[in-house]
């Protein structure tokens, strides 16, 4: 079992969702963990119950994290949002916000926390990236592009980081069963014209092999794995969980 005892973690969009999951099994095996979220309260309460800490911050106000020195051994570049639209019609004051929350703050999460870790000879950073940082989807553009960029720049993370023991990967799940994708499937009824009780089946799903949405511990397990010493030789990947939309 991945022992976290004396390791300090970060989790970022850490109140619900995939990041509550993260959050709970780092917890569960020795780590302090922040959970950092928009949503203080529910960061408060989940800090509360894992015996963490809560950051409430805005990701997206870049200025905020310019100049910041994030003392962790483990980060999770998990915070997100979603927005689906034709390109013609993209606002882009939208198409910039999703950059700069999924794109923009990990790096200068990455950034503030890098030399920490160089100190100590030990970094995780795990980047909750998507099967959209591999494959494309219609009417997703800010979203794909924000996860092809993070799948590059977990790459150089790993490539300047592995000669002084950090290790930099990205976990890359299909449709995962929280609030985000939740909140998805009228839009996604509406862009494809169909109802909305057929978005599951007819699109989310179509291209996975198993039918069903991944489960936030499923992600929460792997990066558990991921942080711990045993995956020391492990960087520069991208693990996917997206039963098997990404084989095609």
């Amino acid at each position: 079992m991945t022992d976290l005892h004396g390791r300090r973690a970060l989790v970022t969009g850490g109140a619900s969702g995939i990041g509550a999951a993260c959050a709970r099994e780092l917890a569960s095996a020795g780590a302090r963990v922040t959970v950092a979220d928009v949503d203080r309260a529910s960061a408060e309460a989940l800090a509360a119950e894992i015996g963490g800490e809560a950051w409430h911050v805005d990701l997206s106000d870049l200025g905020a994290l310019a100049d910041a020195r994030i003392d962790v051994d483990i980060l999770v570049n998990n915070a997100g949002v979603q927005h689906v639209s034709p390109i013609e019609d993209f606002a882009p004051e939208r198409f910039s916000f999703i950059l700069r929350l999924m794109l923009e703050a990990p790096f200068l999460l990455i950034r503030a926390a890098l030399p920490g870790m160089y100190d100590r000879g030990f970094g995780r950073v795990i980047n909750v990236s998507s099967v959209h940082g591999l494959r494309a989807s219609a009417y997703k553009a800010a979203y794909v592009a924000a996860k092809h960029g993070l799948e590059g720049l977990s790459k150089v993370t790993a490539l300047e980081g592995g000669p002084r023991g950090v290790t930099s990967n990205c976990i890359d799940p299909g449709y995962v069963r929280t609030p985000l994708v939740e909140k998805q499937i009228a839009d996604q009824a509406r862009v494809h014209g169909i109802p909305e009780e057929e978005v599951l089946a007819t699109v989310m799903l179509i291209e996975s092999a198993i039918k069903r949405l991944v489960e936030p511990s499923e992600v929460a397990s792997l990066a558990l794995w991921l942080a711990g010493d045993s995956a020391g030789m492990v960087t520069g990947a991208s693990y996917t969980i997206d039963g098997g939309w990404s084989a095609r």
